[in-house]
């Protein structure tokens, strides 16, 4: 039994331009009209999950996706950063975000540290390995840095170095837990018109 998951990430919204974390905010007109001219681009799948954040969710809809809110699948909760950006962390709470960055245990801004997300979204990969045929899920960079974690067997201190462009598909496949991986193809290319 083979199974096939795609990783969309989300359109970009003023929260990702600004390198601000998540502060619930819509996609922006160049965002939702790159989502846009996407759609149809991406092959049929048998499972469609959303994370629950507005861009990820104003992104499917604008690939034309109807799919399930996926709890599992939720951003890394950033506690009182939430909203911030980066620079203002950096100034208010250097230490902190220094440790946060070092640490994947360390959850300073009293949300979830990335060992805690990437054990979460473990469990949710394992639970698609068990389904034959193809998943797409729209969900946050982050959660795109778990997965390629997890299937590479790279240490946990190693999410932050994965780089995961606004509309990109990275995409598994495999079967017994032992997954192969594509990453960050831009959505609308020639072999996603192709159905691959």
């Amino acid at each position: 039994m083979t199974s096939r998951v795609t990783l969309i990430s989300p359109a970009t919204n003023p929260a990702l331009r600004q390198a601000r974390f998540d502060d619930g905010s819509s996609l922006d007109d160049g965002g939702a009209a790159r989502a846009g001219s996407a759609a149809g681009s991406l092959p049929a799948a048998g499972q469609v999950y959303v994370s629950p954040t507005v861009r990820c969710r104003e992104t499917a809809a604008a690939l034309g996706l109807d799919g399930s809110a996926g709890p599992e699948l939720a951003g890394l909760d950033v506690g009182r950063w939430r909203g911030r950006t980066l620079d203002e962390v950096a100034a208010d709470e250097p230490a902190e975000l220094a440790r946060w960055l070092s640490d994947p245990g360390a959850a300073p801004h009293g949300g979830e540290s990335v060992r805690d997300l990437c054990e979460r979204v473990s469990r949710w990969l394992d639970a698609c390995g068990q389904v034959a045929g193809r998943t797409l899920a729209v969900v946050e960079p982050e959660i795109v840095r778990a997965v390629v974690v997890r299937v590479l067997g790279a240490p946990e201190a190693a999410f932050w170095r994965v780089d995961v462009p606004p509309l990109s598909a990275t995409e598994l496949s495999g079967r017994s837990g032992r997954w192969n991986l594509r990453l960050g193809r831009a959505l609308g290319s020639s072999e996603d018109e192709a159905g691959h």
